[in-house]
């Protein structure tokens, strides 16, 4: 270990839900290809192009089965011309015709705006000045949207050139700078069945790519791979809905006083997890970044048991637990603590605690600054803890752990200016190291903590998944569901393939999302589309089980309304 250096951990956290209706059905939502060909990809150039930059990258199972399940979908595509289960491929393979109907226009005008306009749209002349032929742009989001000229009048190549030129624009800076690619912003309209067809191979390519890059980063040990447990489940509420009242004392409960086999629920997904990271990294991960850095004393205990190293929260969880453990002074109130691994008695699992507010520097405030100013400024607040913490900064860990997606369509160009300066920065800082969280199992050592408080990296809480009226609703419809999938099983009704689908749907139930976007602070449109999907997949489950849906699943359980920062896919703590 270098003498008096901070050791630094930038940990990016990779995720999307199952997005498909059901286990085989169409993609309801496109965001696992389209991040993938911005986000992803453009994260592992970043390290590629620095080698000696060290940075944790954690994987939900559930993202990695998407990628490959699209590589194989857009390889069939383009090798036998069969059709992908993601309907806006589709549309841009040509192998479904644009329809006919001024409705299904209206869609594709709206969807293919579903990006951040200013970093997104605007910079692009050519897209921009196809929407505004239409008044795309003033009809966006409406709900009963109007046009300039009705859509009817329209020719094909007018929404085929809209449906290229936005997957255009969601290219990252690493497949925006091929041959290919260049070729087609330069042609910039009329796009052929040929041009689009050369644009989907840049992005099957991608998408093929993607899981054996990060496995090569982390073969050269440059990057430590880290996973969800498998479909991305909150394990304290699966375990305990009780694990929410130490932040959240006052707030409601679900009808349900609990989950159903919920501790066997959360231990399946931890096992099946490490199958997947397993498959597709041919390693076992040493840490696990529990879903939303939701943390209890059992959740820890879990992985105990399946020999996990460490795990990582928020601050909030970090200072309410101080407190429950009765733990106050400067080491507190200065954050001197914040910065040490912490264990629990009778635990071998290391937790570590990351800075909201240098995390939400990046996350929110830096997309709009000078990439320049905004590394000097951030390489100056981790200098300074450096320098506060003096000669026992070699002993302390700072971890910056975010969404390794969602921010970045928010910055100038993908956030490539301020991402490379940030890592070449990083490892020329004579105060500073980058580090994996398992370099530090042995040579850091570790702060007892007498009790957890559980929470989440949102609050240092569960609000965003429980405790309010949509959210509660939402899991008494998941308890409702595995009830009769408990009786199902119990009565041997199923065959052996039927409780294989059933048992893999009713984890598509569980996961966190749903959950996340109940709740009138949320966007409409996005709490729409997630609410609509969390009953669709009820459903499915329902059907497998040979059972009819009951009739709550055809009523909206959210309706949102209200803005939120960054499209409200990440919650800012500071």
């Amino acid at each position: 270990m270098e003498k008096n250096k901070l050791n630094v951990v930038l940990c990016w956290h990779m995720h999307q839900p199952w997005y498909r209706n059901g286990l085989e059905g169409e993609y309801r939502l496109p965001w696992v290809y389209l991040h993938a060909i911005k986000d992803y990809s453009d994260m592992a150039m970043h390290l590629e192009r620095h080698p000696e930059m060290r940075a944790v990258v954690n994987f939900a199972p559930v993202l990695l089965e998407q990628l490959d399940d699209y590589a194989q979908q857009l390889q069939a595509l383009l090798q036998t011309g069969r059709p992908t289960k993601d309907p806006l491929l589709n549309l841009l393979a040509g192998i479904t015709a644009i329809p006919a109907d001024e409705a299904g226009r209206s869609i594709i005008l709206q969807d293919c705006q579903r990006a951040h306009a200013p970093r997104m749209i605007q910079p692009w002349t050519a897209f921009q000045s196809l929407l505004d032929m239409v008044g795309a742009a003033e009809a966006a989001g409406a709900k009963h949207p109007k046009y300039k000229h009705p859509l009817l009048y329209l020719g094909d190549q007018y929404f085929l050139d809209v449906i290229t030129w936005y997957h255009l624009a969601w290219l990252g800076q690493s497949l925006r700078q091929q041959a290919a690619v260049q070729a087609l912003i330069t042609k910039a309209q009329l796009f052929n069945q040929l041009d689009r067809y050369q644009l989907l191979e840049v992005i099957a390519n991608c998408l093929s790519e993607l899981i054996p890059r990060y496995r090569a980063l982390a073969e050269r040990d440059q990057v430590e791979l880290s996973m969800t447990p498998y479909m991305h489940p909150i394990i304290p509420l699966l375990q305990d809905f009780s694990n929410m009242k130490c932040a959240l004392p006052s707030s409601p409960s679900p009808q349900a006083e609990f989950y159903p086999e919920g501790r066997e629920r959360a231990r399946w997904h931890m096992q099946r997890g490490l199958e997947c990271f397993e498959k597709y990294f041919g390693r076992r991960p040493q840490g696990v970044w529990l879903s939303e850095g939701g943390v209890s004393a059992s959740a820890v205990a879990l992985l105990d048991e399946f020999g996990i190293r460490w795990t990582a929260s928020g601050e909030g969880v970090w200072r309410n637990s101080s407190h429950l453990s009765g733990y106050y002074g400067e080491a507190i109130d200065s954050k001197r603590d914040l910065f040490k691994p912490h264990r629990l008695p009778d635990s071998e699992v290391r937790m570590h605690f990351r800075d909201d507010g240098l995390s939400d520097l990046i996350g929110f405030k830096y997309s709009n600054w000078n990439a320049n100013d905004a590394v000097k400024d951030f390489i100056q607040h981790l200098e300074n803890t450096a320098q506060f913490l003096d000669t026992e900064a070699s002993q302390h860990t700072l971890a910056i752990i975010l969404d390794g997606e969602n921010a970045w369509e928010y910055y100038p160009n993908n956030a490539v200016d301020f991402l490379d300066q940030l890592y070449a920065e990083l490892n020329q800082s004579a105060l500073l190291k980058t580090a994996c969280f398992a370099d530090l199992y042995d040579s850091v050592p570790s702060k007892d903590l007498a009790k957890l408080c559980a929470g989440s990296w949102v609050y240092g809480s569960f609000s965003t998944w429980i405790g309010s009226e949509d959210k509660n609703r939402g899991w008494d419809y998941l308890v409702a569901a595995k009830h009769a999938y408990d009786q199902a099983i119990t009565a041997n009704r199923l065959s052996s393939e039927q409780e294989y689908q059933a048992t893999q749907q009713l984890a598509i139930c569980e996961g966190s999302d749903w959950f996340w976007w109940f709740g009138d602070y949320n966007p409409s449109e996005s709490v729409r589309d997630f609410e609509r999907l969390f009953r669709l997949q009820l459903k499915q489950l329902y059907h497998l089980l040979s059972l009819e849906p009951p009739t709550h699943l055809d009523i909206p359980l959210s309706q949102g309304g209200q803005g939120a920062d960054n499209a409200g896919t990440m919650r800012r703590n500071t």
